[in-house]
């Protein structure tokens, strides 16, 4: 079997590297290789890679808000996020919009080609030190606050949810797109471990009461 995998990455040197490794390692092939992630989004739907390697910090558009318009259009894709940045914000964001790996960029490509088959055989690969900042987060969860984990933005978006408003009305509200929003809306229900509008409320208005 060979995994088709996409390279969504602003550095030419890396994406082509990356590109080069997998076209020459049996098992791979790189049906896709991209320098920003609106060209992505465009092409990926068409596609369809079984896996695409995702980096955060890209212009014009962050790879997490990426990850949750990908798989909005395309829920069965798997997404690794290969990045520098390992803070504990941009690991759950990233998790919550819906990637399903981590790693560092600083990682060996041995282990890149290994996370790629461990994500498409099922798995979640993360670094030693990721997966241990999940699991202590994960416990942390049961005595902190759940708003703690919202940024700012998304606390502004779950109080106009809990007022009724539309995304529309929201996104005229704080400037930003209808797509942003639901970005927020999708970040807000994995943190706060919600599949829904009214559950995300709900759980809202009873921290607002404690």
């Amino acid at each position: 079997m060979v995994i088709r995998v996409a390279i969504v990455e602003d550095d030419a040197d890396l994406r082509e590297t990356v590109k080069s490794i997998l076209d020459q390692t049996e098992g791979f092939v790189c049906c896709g290789a991209y320098g920003n992630p609106h060209e992505a989004l465009k092409r990926l739907p068409e596609e369809r890679p079984d896996v695409v390697l995702m980096d955060i910090k890209m212009p014009g558009m962050t790879g997490i808000e990426c990850v949750a318009r990908l798989k909005n259009a395309c829920p069965d894709i798997k997404v690794v996020m290969l990045t520098v940045y390992e803070e504990s914000d941009q690991v759950f964001e990233s998790l919550a919009a819906g990637a399903l790996g981590y790693l560092a960029k600083s990682a060996p490509l041995s282990r890149v080609l290994d996370a790629i088959r461990e994500v498409h055989a099922g798995g979640s690969p993360m670094s030693a030190h990721i997966a241990r900042m999940v699991v202590e987060r994960f416990q942390s969860r049961h005595t902190e606050d759940p708003r703690a984990e919202l940024s700012v933005r998304e606390r502004i978006t779950l109080q106009h949810l809990s007022r009724g408003r539309t995304y529309e009305h929201i996104a005229d509200e704080m400037g930003v797109s209808v797509s942003t929003i639901r970005t927020y809306i999708t970040r807000i229900y994995g943190k706060l471990q919600v599949h829904s509008r009214t559950e995300a409320v709900a759980k809202y208005l009873a921290s607002e009461r404690k």
